[in-house]
């Protein structure tokens, strides 16, 4: 089948890999010059007036990515090459905190909640008699269950150190907005999955190079097109019938199916536009999919990149005690990371407020409680990083019309608004593809 997939970042690339180890032949289109959408790389300078290549957002991955890990090696980009494994670690400056050790899953889990530094004894049964009822109910919980909610059984310190961190940073959603369902499946594909499932993925070199653009070389090699600079605003659909049902048509090219995988703002504007001059029974089709896109709401994530020459972390990640006056939730060291020393990249999950506000204030956090004294490098604010993961939240389903699929991490399945859940939802839109033939 010829292809058109509309987007470029991980779900999009993702589609077209997969597509294209179908058989089928895949052209790409991205309105930017480069790859990666929402997880690219930025070139940016130091103080120093050294060139720097940042990213649009520090991003991490963790064990139990496994479609994510599995199509970057299909397309040369060796997680052990790129990537930091090491195991969880959720520990403050000071040290307070959950680590878990390298053993096997569940003994990991129980080591750490055993030896947890600032917990006492009611915190740690208050997490493993939690953790039980999870598992004996299946990861499951009734329908419209907050975080806050499926945790109130647990102890203040693990709540404000496992629970509230983990949650901000996997949902992007405070908990007690948040929804406890998809928390639940994150919990048990990471904490309860297997042996390193839990792992933390450090990239080590940028966003774009760790799957995007890697895969962009590996789709040139295989027949594959990507046109970069190549903005689609709508799509035209001639149903007139056939073997494969209608025929799409991209900027006056006629596909045999359309995988769109843009933003999900620019997805809804675009198949609503579509719909003006579609055949009625697809143009519904259209609207009813664009509606349910429109309807969700979206949450922040900011990234403060600042330096000082001698600045350096213990340990590549560090959490942060967070609050209204200090925002960042997460502090990396990009020297431990990329070798780009004294760089520190500050995350700011959910995060609300000017963007030069929010920069003066993460610097007097890292003042405060890393007792680091840094200047501002750039500060990244994707004001739709995500949408927010609220319970019984309506995404927009896979399937919008006869050869026409949408991709993305905002996408219906289990998981909220992750690199996996992007690339998860591109390799499942792509699967359709052979399905529409028959």
């Amino acid at each position: 089948m010829r292809v058109a997939i509309v987007g470029a970042g991980w779900a999009g690339m993702a589609a077209a890999v997969r597509a294209t180890q179908a058989g089928h032949r895949a052209i790409v289109f991205e309105a930017a010059r480069a790859v990666g959408g929402r997880a690219r790389a930025l070139n940016s300078t130091l103080p120093d007036g050294r060139p720097v290549v940042l990213d649009n957002g520090q991003h991490i991955l963790i064990g139990a990515y496994t479609r994510t890990l599995e199509l970057m090696r299909t397309v040369g980009a060796d997680p052990a090459s790129h990537l930091l494994r090491l195991p969880l670690d959720l520990r403050f400056p000071d040290g307070e905190g959950l680590y878990l050790p390298a053993w096997p899953s569940p003994l990991d889990a129980l080591a750490g909640m055993a030896t947890a530094q600032g917990w006492n004894g009611r915190d740690r049964w208050s997490l493993l008699r939690a953790s039980v009822g999870w598992q004996l109910a299946g990861f499951r919980c009734v329908p419209g269950t907050s975080v806050a909610t499926l945790c109130r059984s647990l102890s203040p310190t693990v709540i404000a150190s496992l629970i509230d961190p983990l949650c901000v940073s996997a949902l992007n959603t405070p908990a007690e907005r948040a929804c406890g369902q998809v928390f639940l499946t994150v919990l048990r594909d990471s904490l309860f999955g297997g042996r390193g499932s839990s792992n933390l993925l450090l990239p080590t070199t940028d966003l774009a190079t760790l799957f995007p653009a890697t895969a962009a070389q590996w789709l040139h090699a295989r027949g594959a097109e990507l046109r970069t600079g190549a903005r689609v605003a709508a799509l035209q659909v001639d149903d007139t019938g056939g073997p494969n049902g209608p025929r799409w048509h991209v900027d006056g090219e006629a596909f045999d199916a359309v995988i769109w995988a843009t933003s999900c703002s620019n997805a809804a504007s675009a198949l609503t536009g579509s719909s003006q001059d579609a055949p009625e029974t697809i143009a519904n089709s259209l609207r009813a999919w664009a509606g349910t896109a429109s309807a969700l709401q979206f949450e922040a994530i900011a990234t403060v990149y600042a330096y000082a020459p001698t600045a350096a972390l213990p340990r590549p990640m560090v959490a942060l005690r967070s609050d209204a006056a200090h925002p960042a939730q997460f502090v990396f060291d990009r020297g431990r990371l990329d070798g780009q020393h004294g760089l520190l990249a500050f995350v700011v999950s959910a995060s609300e407020g000017d963007k030069s506000a929010l920069e003066h204030q993460v610097l007097n956090q890292a003042r405060t409680q890393l007792g680091l004294e840094l200047v501002p490098v750039q500060t990244v604010v994707e004001k739709r990083a995500t949408f927010a993961c609220t319970p019984a939240v309506q995404r927009p389903p896979l399937a919008i019309a006869p050869g026409l699929w949408a991709c993305g991490d905002y996408v219906a399945g289990p998981y909220p608004a992750t690199l996996e859940g992007a690339v998860r939802s591109g390799t499942d839109a792509a699967a359709q593809l052979g399905k529409a033939v028959h």
